[in-house]
């Protein structure tokens, strides 16, 4: 007697394996982002030295930031200041930009009272930074001169974009502290890979 095997159970076993993977996808991407949130909310970042800790710091962010973005399918950007850094998230919809606010982790930074300057380099070029944060088109609101104000902001811009094809702008930030001379250099390659590095040698 021929014995017949229920073939759709092997079926339902590979799609729910299948489900299974991409559940354990999730969970470890999520389990990445929390990881980045645990080392900025608990200060574990190595050494006492206030330029490493804090070039460490954005390092964190940036790639905690890129995660969301390819997560989360949004566009962030980043804007230096002479000694400050803030986010921003890209609306599509209005075609604006947006400062992030009321986040623990991604509000506006300012290293003026640790004596923290910041260089930026471009495609190789040294970028002229305010000393102030640029206004985008949502923050510089005037009803009486709205057509004015829209042209001052439309063509803003963050120095560096995260978005989320995953893609982040090629750049090298130079943290400098007047104080001592000191230098640590951020860089994010042509190859999507952020290194610091301390008077020449790796430290990230």
């Amino acid at each position: 007697m021929a014995i017949r095997i229920p073939t759709y159970n092997f079926v339902k076993m590979r799609s729910s394996r299948a489900f299974t993977l991409i559940e354990i996808l999730v969970v470890l991407v999520i389990v990445g982002i929390l990881m980045g949130v645990a080392l900025l909310s608990f200060g574990l970042l190595s050494g006492n030295d206030t330029l490493e800790q804090e070039s460490r710091r954005l390092t964190s962010l940036i790639n905690l930031v890129s995660e969301e973005a390819t997560t989360q399918g949004r566009d962030f950007g980043l804007e230096f200041m002479n000694d400050g850094y803030r986010f921003l998230e890209h609306e599509p919809f209005l075609d604006q930009w947006f400062e992030i606010t009321g986040d623990d982790y991604l509000h506006q930074r300012n290293f003026e009272q640790a004596g923290i300057e910041f260089v930026l380099y471009v495609e190789n070029r040294e970028v002229l930074l305010h000393k102030e944060a640029q206004q985008t088109r949502a923050e510089d609101v005037d009803d009486d001169n709205e057509e004015i104000n829209r042209d001052l902001t439309d063509d803003y811009l963050p120095h560096i974009l995260i978005m989320s094809s995953g893609d982040i702008s090629p750049f090298e930030l130079r943290f400098f502290r007047r104080a001592d001379q000191r230098e640590i250099i951020l860089t994010m390659t042509l190859t999507g890979e952020l290194e610091l590095e301390d008077a020449g040698t790796k430290i990230l």
